[in-house]
């Protein structure tokens, strides 16, 4: 297609559908706390400690949300949300989208006709770590509990119009503190010395944060309107409670997040998260 030339696959979208469901037997917090408010053991995505997976899933949100776009009665698209860090089995050196993308793919054959799009939610704290002890087997298992979900979440989508005055835009460019942690000079020599441990766990990146941050350069933080739906993207692996905190905050509406839209802040806790022994 070229520029400026209408896209002749383009269709036009009269209707707007929200479902969501309870996806049951996937997600948990990470943080599993002690008697004196502290972390006193994580519980991540592979979790072989028999006695951490006892543990109860902690603060959670359990719900996948979906948003479909509709041209009369044929679905267009079908878009997902759903918080957790997204893993099974991981470090094989082969991509791929693990058991959410797997789950997409089930839909896809369920409905067949409409474009499935996933998005992670603010899973920055959650995994599946409760029931994932790392068999390769489970990367199915998990799938076919999120697929479930979202099946559920279809069944329950209720329709409305939707005209170009009730889709909309807000965007707000925001500045994100830059953890004291991180020392721009170090950072430097780091990377000169290519330390490969520096190079593993993402030091170039929070290098780049670090000189971006200071250079006063913001993050957009932005929200979707569609009808009575509004749809957030945010930055960085955000702690679930954010998620839970802006569907509190409008109960009258459809809420969804999509997160990790930008990776420069890495993970984004709470201020409570962020006191010493926590992380």
């Amino acid at each position: 297609m070229q520029y400026g030339r209408r896209c002749v696959s383009a269709q036009p979208v009269t209707d707007l559908g929200l479902g969501e469901a309870r996806v049951e037997q996937v997600a948990s917090n990470r943080r599993i706390m002690g008697p004196d408010g502290k972390v006193r053991a994580v519980r991540y995505t592979k979790t072989t400690d028999a006695s951490l997976r006892a543990e109860p899933e902690g603060t959670i949100d359990p719900m996948i949300s979906l948003i479909s776009f509709w041209n009369g009665n044929k679905p267009i698209a079908v878009l997902s949300y759903y918080a957790t860090h997204p893993q099974s089995y991981y470090r094989t050196g082969i991509p791929n989208p693990d058991f959410p993308g797997v789950a997409r793919f089930l839909r896809q054959l369920a409905v067949p006709s409409a474009l499935h799009v996933h998005f992670n939610g603010a899973g920055g704290n959650i995994g599946a770590g409760k029931y994932n002890d790392g068999s390769h087997e489970n990367r199915r298992i998990l799938a076919e509990r999120l697929a479930d979900g979202m099946r559920r979440a279809w069944d329950a989508t209720k329709r409305e119009p939707l005209s170009p005055n009730r889709v909309g835009w807000t965007v707000e460019p925001v500045s994100l503190p830059v953890s004291k942690d991180l020392d721009e000079a170090k950072l430097q020599e780091q990377l000169k010395s290519r330390d490969a441990r520096f190079m593993a766990v993402g030091g170039p990146s929070k290098l780049a944060w670090v000189q971006r941050s200071r250079e006063g350069r913001q993050i957009d933080v932005t929200c979707l309107k569609l009808g009575r739906a509004r749809v957030l993207h945010l930055p960085g692996e955000l702690f679930v409670e954010y998620q839970l905190n802006a569907k509190a905050e409008r109960p009258d509406l459809f809420v969804a997040m999509a997160a990790y839209g930008d990776y420069g802040p890495w993970y984004i806790g709470t201020g409570r998260g962020l006191r010493p022994g926590w992380i």
